[in-house]
């Protein structure tokens, strides 16, 4: 069909006027507001907006799979009929086979105590009616359609024999076992690899074709919208505010939010540097009055020139030469987890390490602090060679090199308070004067932007941009020179993921701090590292300035690496 038979067609989905509520201690919660979407046969529309729009309560209402007590309103049509009204019976013949999902982590969605191939064979007898042999047969298809090496094998596997990619892989073998017309994606890439996301973006449109099956991908990913989708609806606060074609989106938002949004965007069309300007920032702010959660778009202030000390009076802060680290693996043997890495990293010089999962890179990152012993090498870290300290003798140095972890919510105590978690930090590092310790985490609390009673409170009770402003203050707290960012902003909405590189920034300014900035994202590394490294099996296998690594990539894996790095760019290649 062309695309004009396509548009002029009845909508395969046709949502309208959908609103969602959810209990709430104050009564009703209103998540979804008068939702308009339609969807045609081999189309894919994206879903975008940051948490807490309404993306997933959308794609969990097309499937009547809300909590118990949701209420929806209007109507959700699939092929003619309506959803919201079809009885038990009927709407579990649709789940699965008609309509099917895919969940944001696979992990939690998989049965851990069942075989993949038991998953899937279960979702076939239910819907297709087939036999044990029949169902096993058509489940290794589908691992082989998915990409599952030697699915035969495999099929016998527990989620946890499988990596990240994998599982999302078996994930979507599930869904489009019995062929549906539409399949829902609800962040189907998060947190994977470049290459991996890559790879099952490819992966769902191919199946999309090969199936003329409609794709609704939800995702805060602007850059998978960019290479991928038909058309763009925008969400904020429950609400879509925008929709229009891909192109037109990117090249012309009308709405005030979709342009905040790709202004704090990175992703492959996107050269800026923070030397160069700072990333807009989406800032929220609720009226206590009326309850609606309203927006500003603000733009710090310009970059400063502030650069790293240069030329051969300048020594490294760290230097690190021929750094082993190994582990021992069952049946015998060796993993080379760092394998003979040297770098430097000079005063007021952000360092980027990229790599994939599985490289080497929180390995390197844990034997840089000494939580895990290197096997050989050195780690200079201002003129002192620290890897053969014994325990007792690192405390003086650990205050100096700090760490911001990934998962901020992981890494706090959620029984303590955030003054408590400060606090212990300082009173292990010898800071005994109490006023002191006050007075250090008001002023560190405020200047990462919490507010005044963040030290009373909780870490559940803040957001996830908030909890890693936790992260950053408890880091920064004993004022260290080096800070090792591990993965900082990966699992942040486009809008805090801009304040908090913006607020990396600032405080590398204000307090003189270097950088190791690790991370899988090339784009957000791209603009934040003065230098790059890239690591692949243990290994650094090419460095150079953020400019060099991405125009001039020299090892073939870089080069896989930023060609696999989603946009608007990679669509017109294609």
């Amino acid at each position: 069909m062309t695309l004009e038979q396509v548009q002029a067609a009845p909508p395969l989905l046709d949502v309208r006027g959908l609103d969602v509520f959810f209990r709430g201690s104050n009564g009703p919660i209103q998540a979804v507001s008068g939702l308009d979407l339609t969807l045609q046969r081999g189309e894919t529309l994206a879903l975008v907006g940051e948490s807490g729009c309404g993306k997933s309560t959308t794609a969990l209402a097309l499937l009547r799979l809300l909590a118990p007590g949701a209420v929806l309103r209007g109507s959700i049509h699939f092929d003619g009929r309506d959803i919201l009204a079809l009885p038990q019976a009927q709407l579990r013949e649709v789940r699965g086979r008609e309509i099917a999902m895919i969940f944001q982590e696979p992990m939690t969605s998989l049965n851990p105590v069942h075989t993949i191939g038991a998953q899937i064979e279960e979702t076939l007898r239910r819907h297709e009616k087939l036999s044990v042999t029949a169902a096993r047969k058509r489940a290794i298809e589908l691992l082989d359609l998915v990409r599952i090496p030697e699915p035969h094998r495999r099929i016998d596997d527990h989620p946890h024999n499988l990596s990240g990619g994998q599982r999302q892989r078996v994930m979507i073998a599930m869904a489009v076992a019995c062929k549906p017309r539409l399949l829902v994606a609800d962040e189907p890439t998060t947190a994977l690899d470049v290459t991996i996301q890559a790879q099952i973006l490819a992966l769902l449109d191919g199946l999309r074709r090969e199936l003329d099956m409609a794709l609704l991908l939800i995702t805060h990913d602007l850059g998978l919208v960019a290479q991928w989708a038909d058309r763009v609806a925008v969400m904020y606060g429950g609400q879509k505010v925008e929709e229009a074609p891909t192109s037109k989106l990117f090249a012309a938002p009308s709405h005030a939010y979709t342009q905040g949004l790709l202004g704090a965007s990175l992703h492959a069309g996107s050269s800026l540097h923070y030397a160069d300007a700072r990333l807009p920032e989406i800032q929220t702010r609720l009226d206590p009055a009326t309850g609606v959660r309203d927006f500003t778009l603000h733009v710090p202030r310009p970059a400063s020139k502030v650069r790293a000390l240069r030329g051969p009076a300048a020594e490294p802060l760290l230097s690190v030469q021929d750094l082993r680290t190994d582990y021992p693996q069952r049946g015998g043997g060796v993993l080379h987890a760092v394998d003979g890495v040297s770098f430097d990293i000079r005063a007021g010089e952000t360092v980027g390490l990229v790599g994939e999962s599985g490289c080497g890179k929180s390995t390197l990152s844990r034997t840089l602090l000494r939580l895990v012993n290197p096997a050989s090498g050195r780690i200079v870290f201002d003129g002192t060679d620290i890897a053969p300290l014994p325990e007792r003798a690192l405390k003086p140095w650990r205050r100096r090199v700090q760490m911001v972890f990934q998962d901020p919510y992981a890494s706090l105590n959620p029984r303590r308070s955030v003054f408590d978690i400060i606090e212990s930090v300082l009173k292990v590092h010898g800071v005994s004067d109490r006023a002191e310790r006050r007075n250090r985490i008001a002023a560190i609390l405020e200047r990462v932007g919490l507010p005044a009673d963040a030290g009373r409170r909780f870490p559940n009770e803040f957001s996830g941009g908030q909890r890693q402003r936790i992260g950053i203050a408890r880091a920064l707290v004993l004022r260290p020179s080096l800070v090792v960012l591990d993965e900082p902003v990966s699992a942040l909405d486009v809008s805090v993921q801009a304040q908090i590189l913006n607020l990396l920034v600032e405080l590398k300014e204000d307090f003189g701090l270097s950088y190791l900035f690790i991370s899988h994202d090339l784009s957000v590394v791209r603009y934040i590292a003065d230098r790059v490294m890239v690591m692949n099996k243990g290994k650094i296998v090419e460095t150079g300035s953020h400019r060099d690594i991405w125009d001039r990539p020299q090892h073939p894996y870089t080069r896989s690496l930023i060609a696999a790095v989603p946009g608007m760019e990679q669509r017109k290649a294609a």
